[in-house]
């Protein structure tokens, strides 16, 4: 016969705890892999999402990994700069790890900005051809609402004309005219937009 804790609260059996994991180890064999690329300008909340989103997914059993965009520059694309030739480089050698890590059964959200449509269509086309899931979302944050925010004191550097070509401001961005789904953070709140994206997901077959 279980006891109850002295405090009143009601403790898990080991059979609950064993009948959960049970139930994730299941639900994370039925997964389906996939990258879910998040693009955006800077400050624009892709990562918070990204990252909200990973905690539900990971709760419920499924094999989650974010790809930083500020870790990838440091440990993968050490020496690349901010060209448009560099910015390629730089958005497939992501696209590579991320088809990589879906292709084993991964849900991979990716909050990078990638700021070139045809940069993200040949990622895009790595998946397809390799028939992995795909998913791309737009965090679409005006740049007047970015700019406040302004997370990592970019915009204000660029503003006192310490760096140039930023995103939205002084360099290109160009945004996807038809995503999978269309976020818009100043509008509604990190936990809505984490769960707007658990539908998609929810929607194609992917948890």
């Amino acid at each position: 016969m279980s006891t109850a804790p002295a405090d009143g609260s009601t403790a898990d059996t080991p059979h609950d705890t064993d009948a959960v994991n049970t139930a994730n180890a299941v639900r994370a064999a039925r997964s389906v892999g996939g990258t879910v690329w998040l693009t955006g300008l800077p400050s624009a909340g892709k990562t918070t999402i990204a990252y909200a989103l990973a905690e539900r997914l990971t709760s419920e059993g499924h094999r989650v990994e974010v790809l930083d965009g500020d870790e990838i520059r440091e440990f993968l694309s050490a020496g690349l700069g901010f060209s448009r030739a560099d910015r390629h480089t730089n958005v497939q050698r992501i696209g590579f790890v991320a088809e990589l890590l879906a292709s084993h059964g991964v849900i991979t959200l990716v909050p990078v900005i990638a700021p070139y449509a045809d940069s993200r269509e040949a990622v895009r086309q790595r998946h397809q051809s390799a028939g992995t899931p795909y998913l791309e979302v737009h965090v679409a944050t005006p740049v007047e609402v970015c700019s406040e925010r302004d997370v990592k004191g970019l915009y204000a550097k660029q503003a006192a004309g310490e760096i140039s070509g930023l995103t939205g401001v002084d360099d290109p961005y160009e945004a996807p005219t038809d995503p999978d789904l269309r976020i818009e953070t100043h509008r509604q709140g990190v936990h809505e937009s984490a769960a707007a994206l658990h539908a998609l997901l929810a929607g194609r077959g992917m948890v």
